[in-house]
């Protein structure tokens, strides 16, 4: 198909990203304080028995849904986060990028 380009390609336009687990447990992120690369990506994982959520902390840019026991949460991430549980406020976490 002419004109196409590599649909693989388009798919894995960053091959050299790493993804990267928070598990959601006792009310706390593990682990709360993360390094990733630039276009790394990172997976929150509700291991708790409550919902809790991920939002940006500094201007609220952004929030996931409530997660249930079991559901994951996924975001790219761009730019260094602290981020905390909007339904628990006590929990906090941050993501920073290393180059």
């Amino acid at each position: 198909m002419a004109g196409f380009k590599n649909p693989d390609r388009l798919l894995d336009s960053n091959s050299n990203a790493t993804t990267h687990t928070v598990t959601i447990f006792r009310m706390k992120y593990h682990p709360a304080q993360l390094n990733v690369k630039k276009g790394d990506t990172v997976v929150w994982i509700n291991k708790d028995f409550v919902p809790h959520d991920v939002t940006e902390a500094t201007n609220k840019k952004w929030t996931s849904k409530p997660l249930k026991q079991g559901e994951k949460w996924y975001r790219v991430i761009t730019e260094d986060i602290n981020y905390y549980c909007d339904l628990h406020k006590v929990m906090k976490g941050v993501i920073t990028i290393i180059k």
